[in-house]
């Protein structure tokens, strides 16, 4: 007597959308103390590991580590921001809330505010989801910088080379 098959254990059988982007699997992307090499410098004591770069969507998805405190820069967003606490705490100097170990905020397009590492932190890691770009500014609004999935890429080829990760590890984290 032959078994019946579970139709729920059977894979989808059509095809995907057509043009569709690949998947893309980032293994050990929680191992917050592995990997140096993938940590790529953005200031002194700063620094970001890419999970996904989206050209094509014109987001990117990284973790920020920070081992300093005081003010780490003020910025405008121009899409939304997602961001998970994974390790330390930070906070605006704009809002009177504190993200914590296992905390999530959001950030509407178009707020501008401040990030602070506070003194007793000793290392901050947060996983930020960044849509659009983002302007550094002064106090009062004045432009000082921008960023955005194309200079992140950029800061990302540039490193992964200088270290021997190549250019292709890059390039497969690009969407």
């Amino acid at each position: 007597m032959q078994k019946k098959m579970d139709p729920s254990a059977v894979a989808y059988q059509k095809p995907q959308p057509t043009a569709m982007i690949p998947d893309i699997l980032v293994g050990g992307a929680l191992d917050l103390d592995g990997q140096p090499e993938t940590w790529i410098p953005q200031a002194e004591n700063v620094w970001f590991r890419p999970l996904l770069l989206s050209v094509s969507g014109g987001y990117y998805v990284n973790l920020l580590k920070v081992r300093k405190a005081g003010v780490l820069s003020r910025h405008r967003h121009s899409g939304p921001v997602h961001a998970f606490t994974l390790r330390g705490e930070w906070h605006y100097l704009e809002h009177d809330w504190i993200a914590r170990e296992g905390d999530y905020a959001f950030e509407p397009p178009g707020e501008t505010h401040t990030l602070v590492v506070p003194e007793h932190v000793e290392e901050m890691i947060t996983l930020f989801h960044v849509t659009g770009g983002y302007t550094y500014v002064d106090p009062q609004g004045e432009a000082l910088g921008y960023e955005d999935v194309f200079t992140k890429l950029d800061n990302v080829i540039a490193h992964y080379e200088a270290t021997g990760l190549g250019r292709e590890k890059a390039e497969a984290l690009i969407r």
